[in-house]
């Protein structure tokens, strides 16, 4: 059975372009990346680029065998952005096909976030942009806000690096890259929440003061100040990865 979706408003050309599965896996493009899993291609049409990941595999673990495939839940979660006014990678296509009841292959089609660039990009190239506190607050504050809106909803990223966050030519923020984040709840979501905001502190330890990296949290926490619990959730952030870098 296979199951394949297209965002409404395509034009004809690109609707037929990205039709079915069997189209979007006959596709050539660059090359970006692959793992086991899946690989991802960039494809041009009309002047605009578009990210195709195919998968072929359901994902780790159990997730081969029960639950929602990897590709379904990064397409469920990029919706889930949306509709809680997350600013993410517009999703064009979406699905997957499954025989005898196995995952067999899937797709997510996102269109491309045009004039971008990643925090971890912009870290490893000194952009002097780092290096301006209201370049710097604006998009912090976008963050807090993002983070927020994704724990309050009981959900957490669980990859929330970097690597995962564009920013364009005008400080906009936008969070891509969201296969493994799932919703949790009690002592499970906590640990996640922790996991989140240690993700995001592993890079911003070299990058920003401390003084910044603070502010970020009590953005985060919509506070002006630490309260005592509070301070206590730092230590936990900041403990996370010790030993594991």
């Amino acid at each position: 059975m296979s199951q394949w979706k297209l965002a409404e408003g395509l034009d004809a050309e690109t609707a037929g372009l990205f039709g079915d599965l069997d189209r979007v896996f006959a596709l050539q493009g660059d090359w970006i990346t692959s793992d086991p899993l899946s690989e991802v291609l960039r494809v041009e049409h009309r002047g605009v680029r578009y990210y195709v990941k195919r998968y072929w595999a359901a994902g780790k673990g159990l997730r081969r065998w029960l639950g929602r495939s990897r590709v379904k839940a990064e397409w469920q979660n990029l919706r889930y952005f949306t509709q809680w006014g997350i600013p993410t990678a517009p999703v064009v296509g979406w699905g997957q096909e499954r025989r005898a009841g196995a995952f067999h292959r899937g797709a997510l089609i996102t269109r491309e976030l045009a004039g971008t660039v990643d925090l971890a990009e912009m870290a490893r190239e000194g952009d002097p942009r780092l290096l301006d506190p209201r370049w710097v607050d604006r998009v912090s504050r976008q963050l807090a806000k993002a983070t927020r809106q994704l724990h309050q909803h009981g959900f957490a990223h669980n990859d929330l690096k970097w690597r995962n966050l564009l920013v364009d030519q005008a400080g906009n923020l936008f969070l891509i890259d969201c296969p493994t984040g799932t919703f949790w709840w009690g002592p499970f979501l906590r640990y996640r929440v922790i996991k989140d905001l240690a993700c995001l502190d592993k890079l911003a330890k070299y990058h920003l003061s401390r003084s910044q990296r603070l502010r970020f949290y009590l953005q985060y926490l919509g506070r002006p100040s630490l309260q005592a619990g509070d301070k206590r959730q730092v230590r936990r952030i900041l403990s996370f990865f010790e030993g594991r870098e």
